[in-house]
């Protein structure tokens, strides 16, 4: 891990080489800083390219990446108002920074459980991610399959992943994401064809190896290229 950087008054960790051929970006909350070091050296045990992990930090987890409220997940006033405020640090502010110290590479953008979810809906806002990684991202909230139904990702590769156990408990919102992800991943058959998403299935619930399942989905989406 290199030391922080303060960019645009956000803390940016980089993990990875000097001479990266593609950018990672993964909004991170504090608490997952922990496991960013054990998550960058299993993507490099994945693949053989080089590449760059910008993990950023975020001030609320919550209310940086919910893209419209569900009460379900934050009853705060603000939540799902700042989803785009994080896309466009992600496109204006962290991009171009590393850009201009790595070079021009193909971005891919990726988080896990919310993370994963911003991820994917980013991905229907711009053209600028050659791909998303998603593991267990948050399809269950609510209105995400009706407004994946008419925002079809621009990314050339979809990565999704959700734990075996996730759609086992006893929160009913929450247990529909078996489901949701299931419709998802249908929807993007015929939205992007078989050969530019995949679906795996991990063992555990939502709390089980975490940063190993994202290095798997950051590692799947750079070995499409």
């Amino acid at each position: 891990m290199t030391n922080p950087l303060s960019i645009k008054n956000r803390t940016c960790r980089l993990f990875g080489s000097d001479n990266p051929d593609c950018l990672l970006i993964q909004p991170s909350a504090r608490h997952e800083t922990a496991m960013l070091d054990a998550e960058a050296a299993q993507i490099a045990a994945l693949s053989k390219r080089p590449f760059i992990l910008a993990a950023i930090e975020l001030d609320d987890w919550i209310l940086d990446l919910m893209p419209w409220p569900d009460r379900n997940i934050s009853r705060e006033d603000e939540a799902g108002k700042h989803a785009q405020d994080t896309l466009h640090y992600i496109q204006n502010a962290l991009i171009p920074v590393l850009k201009e110290r790595y070079g021009e590479h193909p971005v891919i953008l990726g988080g896990y459980s919310l993370g994963g979810l911003f991820a994917l809906w980013a991905a229907t806002r711009t053209d600028g991610f050659q791909a998303i990684a998603a593991a267990s991202p948050s399809v269950w909230i609510k209105d995400w399959i009706p407004f994946a139904r008419k925002n079809a990702p621009a990314a050339e590769f979809v990565y999704l992943s959700l734990g075996q156990r996730e759609e086992y408990v006893k929160n009913q919102a929450i247990a529909r994401v078996g489901n949701c992800l299931r419709e998802y991943d249908a929807l993007l058959q015929s939205q992007l064809g078989p050969q530019r998403h995949t679906l795996v299935w991990e063992a555990g619930n939502h709390f089980t190896d975490n940063e190993g399942r994202l290095a798997r989905a950051f590692a799947g989406c750079m070995n499409q290229h």
